[in-house]
């Protein structure tokens, strides 16, 4: 596990124009990443929303099969280094944790102390989420609410902590999230983000790819029915930023301290930063 910190400058997009006058940035503001395909940004959101009302009931049993039971070590991982306080009011929101993995997580890790606000854009999701939470006793500490990444339904400076665990991705407008992130937070509040990543080990990269490419989508069609679903979710692993540029683009949030943890040779990362 390596832990790597930088503050390099941001760099400016090139003002490049076509003929209409239309920059490449005006472009990029107007389309975002679905899988491997680019649509419309006002489009991703409602075709990632199918994806997961497809896949919920078994999202976390296709967790354990794609990653082999790892996302509950990267998860332990990531919980660990937040480190939320026992014995002290500690307020979280965890946004796109619809199922509770890591709300339940934090609140344990705490003993009980902190409360975890879940945000979430998917229904079913969370509806996943509020049985698992009943379940485990945890309604007291773990609240679900409908609620969109890039327009969190919250005040200014309200948490103390903010959490994304493989869901930062999907977002159609990942700078805007990131600013939400930003605003949400008290002054010295913690942002940390879980995100699979770039495999940045010789051969495991390439033993990587064929597993992501050849193997996921046929268990996904397996176990949950469903291969597209699982076929998008491995694309939009390789469009999402590598960890040095979406390090960059916390810093560019307003973020201060942005450092980042490699997990099974990068194969998933945890991005830590700081609201000063």
């Amino acid at each position: 596990m390596a832990t790597q910190t930088g503050s390099a400058a941001p760099t400016a997009l090139a003002p490049t124009s076509d003929r209409t006058g239309e920059t490449v940035a005006d472009r990029a503001e107007r389309q975002a990443s679905f899988g491997f395909r680019d649509v419309a940004v006002e489009a991703k959101q409602g075709m990632v929303d199918e994806v997961f009302h497809k896949v919920a009931a078994r999202y976390d049993l296709m967790n354990d099969v794609m990653s082999a039971g790892m996302h509950r070590v990267w998860k332990d991982a990531a919980v660990s280094w937040l480190a939320p306080p026992r014995g002290r009011p500690f307020d979280v929101i965890d946004v796109a944790g619809g199922t509770g993995d890591i709300a339940f997580r934090i609140v344990n890790r705490s003993g009980g102390s902190a409360h975890v606000t879940v945000a979430d854009i998917n229904a079913s999701m969370l509806e996943v989420g509020r049985e698992r939470a009943a379940k485990r006793h945890l309604t007291d500490n773990v609240d679900f609410t409908l609620g969109n990444a890039e327009e969190l339904p919250f005040e200014n400076g309200r948490f103390d902590a903010y959490t994304i665990a493989f869901g930062i991705r999907n977002v159609p407008r990942i700078e805007k999230a990131l600013s939400e992130a930003y605003r949400v937070l008290k002054p010295g509040g913690r942002f940390l983000c879980l995100e699979f990543s770039a495999v940045d080990v010789p051969v495991l990269d390439k033993i990587y790819d064929v597993y992501s490419f050849n193997l996921i989508p046929g268990m996904g069609k397996l176990v949950a029915g469903d291969a597209e679903s699982y076929r998008y979710l491995v694309e939009s692993i390789r469009r999402f930023p590598h960890q040095e540029r979406f390090a960059e683009m916390i810093r560019r949030a307003g973020f201060s301290r942005v450092s980042y943890r490699n997990l099974t040779g990068g194969i998933a990362a945890i991005h830590s930063a700081w609201k000063i």
